[in-house]
């Protein structure tokens, strides 16, 4: 098991999964000797020891207690010998198993911190990845200053994109669409918590001209499924077993899909001049480059993550 933990954007990614026999009875075994927080992050180090290093499991566990104990991280570390309550005990224990077993992070913690905003988290909606901050940015870099802008984020899921560029950029009108009613649940409760004006609304794609969407725009931005089924070998169990496929496969056969159709739907709906911003399979960099070439796309630019890959694709209509 791998944990991949990026604390800049205050992400994490536990990959794997634990099949061992006897999980069930160790956990029952194990025991915190006292309610000091002291106790809670011994327990914490005792039984992820074996599989992240001494400062991931800190963060962790830092994240877990701090929103428990609604604190700031600087009291922990303080405050060492505070006692918690048998519930918080048993909360402590239920998360950890549930990591153990493969639980996302983030699901196990029910929230995230994406960009500039914290949301909630759940199986109804992936989990919004550093890559997809990036992306974020880059609209926000270039958009910085401009008024009364038109934005369409296409496969919203959580909300992370259309709910932070609401907060970066003053007086833009965003709606964010989506094919999963779960999904549009959970970025509406998000909308609510964050008190950010976003419509949000159900529509495939792929079948846009059944849906009436906004015209006019100056901006479309998509995160949109670009994983081909073929690829899922490719994947952690976890991610398999709790996020939703439906936000991450697409057909062997025709894996551009989404953003052939997201162009279609651009030349109907955007200004002109009107700009799209795609985050993108690292593989496909090219083969998108052509796919927009042959759309009549302009000023196509391909943008590198921070981990060198080709994930981020901008182009003008």
């Amino acid at each position: 098991m791998n944990i991949f933990i990026a604390q800049n954007y205050g992400y994490f990614m536990i990959t794997g999964s634990f099949k061992d026999l006897n999980l069930s009875l160790l956990l029952h075994t194990m025991f915190i000797k006292n309610n000091s927080l002291k106790s809670i992050f011994e327990y914490f180090a005792e039984l992820l020891k074996n599989n992240y290093s001494e400062r991931e499991i800190q963060l962790i566990a830092k994240s877990f207690i701090a929103k428990r104990l609604e604190v700031g991280a600087s009291e922990l570390m303080t405050d060492a010998g505070r006692r918690v309550s048998e519930s918080d005990i048993l909360y402590f224990k239920k998360v950890t198993r549930q990591m153990r077993q493969g639980l996302p992070f983030q699901y196990a913690l029910g929230e995230t911190y994406f960009y500039n905003i914290s949301l909630r988290s759940d199986a109804r909606a992936l989990i919004p990845r550093p890559e997809t901050e990036e992306l974020v940015n880059w609209v926000v870099e270039d958009n910085r200053g401009s008024n009364n802008l038109e934005i369409i984020d296409i496969g919203t899921g959580t909300g992370c994109i259309a709910l932070s560029l609401k907060k970066a950029l003053k007086g833009a009108n965003i709606t964010g669409i989506d094919r999963s009613i779960e999904a549009l649940s959970l970025a509406r409760e998000n909308a609510s918590d964050l008190n950010l004006e976003v419509d949000f609304k159900e529509c495939d794609i792929l079948n846009f001209e059944k849906y009436t969407l906004p015209d006019n725009l100056d901006i479309i931005v998509s995160n949109p499924p670009y994983i081909p089924h073929s690829e899922k070998s490719e994947m952690h169990e976890n991610v398999l077993d709790h996020e939703p496929g439906m936000a991450l496969f697409t057909d062997n056969d025709t894996p551009l899909i989404f953003y052939e159709r997201i162009v279609d739907f651009g030349m109907k709906h955007l200004k002109k001049d009107g700009v799209i911003y795609f985050e993108i399979n690292e593989n496909r960099g090219d083969d998108l480059k052509s796919l927009l070439n042959k759309k009549g796309c302009k000023d196509i630019q391909l943008r590198k993550d921070l981990q060198d890959k080709d994930r981020m694709i901008k182009c003008t209509i």
